[in-house]
């Protein structure tokens, strides 16, 4: 009765050695975070754009294609993918942390002592030969006895791991989904300055054939057809140059959707696609929450805590049992005799660790260390996180000014073109008040598109912003897991509720 009492005492003690963690964990921070953004439109707006579908926003048809066909065949996303399944595979080898090590083992050995040996001497009398027979089929066990938390900090390290790869496919998601949006706006603002500079070229052809005339008339000297063939020029010189810009980004595009470099159709002119009127981020503290670099920080410091746990384990005792049985026989006939060939070893054994040169408790300074710097990156991605979004409205809304102020220009300069042209015509303007109002009106139309392209590409930087949801990219049928279900998650602590 006693001994069944140690016995349950002993277990008992065991797995509560094994529930506990000698280290403390290091708790996530709290950052100190704006109540609302900079430059935001609408004060006090808590909705944001995170939270609803991306189709939404990205309306064009070609360009829903392209990132349907970026998230399929872009090879960065399947490198991704790829990594989710090695970490899935780490996870379901450390949920088995707590199963003992099962070997089986048969050997035969044959032996032939010395005659003058003590086995040579017994041997013939024993077996009726010189030669030593030995037949043996066992199961051999090995368990280290889960105590002081290393296994459950494997475990977490295992999670926080596989947790970081979905984090880093997210974040993939998001930069596809900005990219290809910005490449599509892109190849819309080259097609729409190519259209201003053949427009612009074809405009200075004709104010050179009038000047030529003139010249011929002896109305204006040969430095104003020379001036005016100049500026021709500039514009002829922005179409090639426009078309090798087209070339590189219809072929980036391509690439980026996981294709061979070739054209991409267009549906759309510039123009035509709409600008959102209002955009909110939202609550600071929601927005950030979703932002898989973030949340990759954020699992870094669970992964640093549980480094500190296991090599914080790893300088107390370790206690392993281990066991043996099956058949032994010195003849074969025999060896499947049983019970008479049936045999059984258990052993225990503890093991202290006394000196190493300082490389445990040097490893365990170190991930100390590393813990601290988890905690900086984590301060520091939230404070980026905060920046770049800041910076995106900051950008949109400075840019609609911009773009209100050189549409006038460009307004103001398409009438001047008409008056200079009409003056000129009836010799109440010079040859070079054209020329002027040509270079201007094509230098504003120009950076009016570019504008409206940066409206664009700013406005896909918000909306590409990580969802709660798998909304922005529909893979789901891509990443379940296989084998392994997770079912814990953790969330930022005091500030990012999800």
């Amino acid at each position: 009765m006693t001994s069944t009492i140690i016995r349950t005492a002993s277990l008992a003690l065991l797995l509560g050695l094994g529930a506990c963690k000698v280290s403390k964990d290091t708790a996530t921070p709290q950052p100190d975070l704006p109540v609302e953004f900079r430059n935001t439109a609408a004060k006090g707006d808590t909705t944001s754009v995170a939270n609803l579908p991306w189709k939404s926003f990205f309306g064009d048809a070609t360009l829903q294609t392209l990132i349907d066909s970026a998230i399929a065949h872009n090879y960065d996303m399947q490198v991704a993918l790829k990594n989710i399944e090695s970490a899935q595979l780490i996870l379901g080898q450390s949920k088995l942390g707590y199963w003992p090590d099962v070997n089986f083992n048969a050997t035969y050995s044959r032996t032939r002592p010395a005659d003058n040996s003590l086995n040579g001497q017994f041997a013939p009398q024993i077996v009726g030969h010189k030669y030593i027979e030995d037949y043996n089929a066992n199961l051999g066990l090995s368990w280290e006895v889960p105590i002081w938390g290393k296994i459950r900090s494997q475990q977490d390290k295992a999670l926080a791991g596989y947790l970081q790869t979905q984090e880093a496919r997210k974040a993939l998601q998001t930069n596809l989904v900005a990219g290809v949006a910005e490449g599509y706006y892109n190849l819309l603002m080259l097609d729409e300055q190519l259209a201003i500079a053949k427009k612009n070229l074809a405009l200075n052809d004709s104010t050179l054939q009038i000047i030529r005339l003139q010249f011929t008339a002896g109305d204006v000297t040969a430095l104003g057809v020379q001036q005016a063939e100049a500026q021709r020029l500039v514009a002829a010189e922005l179409v090639p140059q426009i078309e090798q810009s087209l070339l590189v980004q219809e072929n980036a595009l391509s690439i980026l959707t996981g294709r061979l470099p070739a054209s991409i159709a267009r549906t759309a002119m510039l123009e035509q696609v709409p600008l959102k009127d209002t955009l909110s981020a939202g609550v600071p503290a929601q927005l950030v929450s979703r932002r898989p670099d973030v949340r990759s920080s954020e699992l870094a410091l669970n992964i640093a805590n549980a480094n500190v746990g296991i090599t914080k384990a790893s300088l107390y005792p370790s206690l392993t049992i281990t066991a043996q049985g099956g058949l032994n026989s010195f003849k074969s006939s025999n060896w499947f005799n049983i019970p008479g060939s049936l045999f059984g070893i258990v052993g225990g054994g503890l093991t202290q660790p006394l000196f190493q040169r300082k490389q445990l408790k040097t490893q365990y300074e170190l991930a100390k260390v590393d813990r601290e710097k988890s905690v900086i990156l984590f301060r520091q991605s939230v404070l980026t996180a905060v920046g770049e979004v800041s910076d995106a409205l900051g950008k949109i809304e400075k840019l609609k000014e911009q773009k209100v102020v050189v549409a006038t220009r460009v307004n103001t300069l398409q009438q001047a073109i008409v008056n200079a042209n009409s003056l000129f015509r009836n010799g109440l303007a010079t040859y070079l008040e054209v020329i002027t109002a040509q270079g201007n009106v094509l230098q504003s139309e120009l950076e009016l598109a570019s504008i409206k392209k940066g409206q664009l590409s700013a406005e896909a930087g918000i909306v590409s912003q990580p969802r709660r949801r798998m909304e922005l990219i529909r893979a789901d049928r891509q990443l379940k897991p296989i084998g392994v279900r997770v079912t814990e998650s953790r969330t930022m602590s005091g500030f990012l509720a999800i």
